[in-house]
């Protein structure tokens, strides 16, 4: 695995073997010499923090931008999407978990320099590229890298993420990041210590500083049978996400078994319908109803009178507005072009 200094670490003291602080995500790591942070791909050498995963990726492959999933950004275009190894947080229903529970050394990766990443992205004909699979935050150097570029080269750049970015790393990124989709684990903190092992404020937190910087928002919630579920923690969600702006385009999604859920069942579609009334009640004015092919909330509706806008087929885009416009009654649309 290749070395690279991390970025925004402190030594807590001048000695060589000094633990240093990482401030690349809410955890806040202190890691002492020869340690590692919560997400095993930053250690310590001597006073100095290095992360063990620069341009390492386990996956990577052009997808619709609907897959991340973002409908309110470019909708219909493809995505040269990139993810590494390991995370930040210890979900027990990943259903990335071969790559998220790996650490560095315990699986093939693939280098792949921010250049290359770019030529790759323009020779399947993407329009952007997207950090995403598992935690980007966790490669911080290396998509801060890859960003630059892209917008350099006239992409665009999207993280898919838990929203355990600090305020400090998202400061730095900001300038070269044009959508975040945010997955929103549950509204409760007792979820997010007892199944992630993290906190829900810091990504709510989140949330507010990618609005406040004008970055195209969109938010995800996995809903899991018998643990975020009721009507009352997703009546609280979509009250909260309509206190930020009912504009945001709001995606609940279907579970299924994987990892150390297997014994939980699917969502049923009712229990989705069920949120889906929940949050256009709460007056949100967009969403989605995820891995249910063919379900009539994979389209985009105008809020105003309901003119059928996008039509979806399993992220495909089947037709589209061509301006941010309803064409029927001529209201404006949260969505980038």
């Amino acid at each position: 695995m290749p070395l690279r200094e991390a970025m925004l670490y402190k030594r807590e003291n001048e000695n060589i073997n000094a633990k240093v602080r990482c401030n690349v995500c809410a955890h806040q790591c202190l890691i002492p010499e020869d340690g590692f942070g919560i997400c095993q791909t930053r250690q310590n050498r001597a006073g100095k923090l290095y992360t063990l995963i620069y341009a390492e990726a386990s996956s990577f492959n052009a997808d619709p931008v609907e897959k991340k999933p973002l409908y309110h950004f470019y909708p219909g275009s493809y995505v040269f999407s990139l993810g590494t190894i390991s995370c930040n947080f210890h979900c027990k229903h990943c259903q990335n978990w071969s790559i998220s529970t790996a650490r560095p050394g315990d699986i093939q990766t693939f280098t792949i320099s921010p250049e290359e990443a770019v030529r790759r992205a323009k020779q399947a004909h993407c329009n952007g590229i997207a950090w995403t699979y598992n935690e980007p935050t966790i490669w911080f150097e290396y998509t801060y890298d890859c960003a630059k570029l892209a917008k350099a080269e006239g992409l665009y750049t999207v993280y898919v993420t838990n929203g355990y970015i600090s305020e400090e790393a998202l400061n730095e990124i900001a300038p070269f990041l044009d959508a975040v989709n945010v997955d929103v684990k549950a509204f409760s903190d007792s979820f997010y210590k007892r199944v992630c092992g993290a906190r829900l404020e810091p990504v709510l937190e989140t949330c507010k500083r990618v609005l406040d910087k004008q970055i195209h928002l969109e938010l995800t919630y996995l809903i899991i049978p018998g643990y975020n579920d009721t009507r009352e923690e997703i009546r609280q969600f979509a009250d909260w996400v309509a206190g930020l702006s009912t504009a945001i385009p709001l995606h609940f999604s279907r579970f299924y078994p994987a990892h150390l859920m297997l014994d939980v069942p699917p969502t049923r579609t009712e229990t989705l319908e069920m949120a889906h009334e929940l949050a256009k009640d709460a007056g949100i004015e967009y969403v989605y109803l995820g891995n249910i092919p063919g379900h009539q909330y994979e389209n985009t509706y105008c809020p105003g009178c309901g003119e059928l806008l996008i039509l979806r087929m399993d992220y495909r885009v089947k037709r589209r507005i061509r301006s941010p416009r309803c064409p029927a009654c001529g209201r404006d649309i949260n969505i980038i072009l």
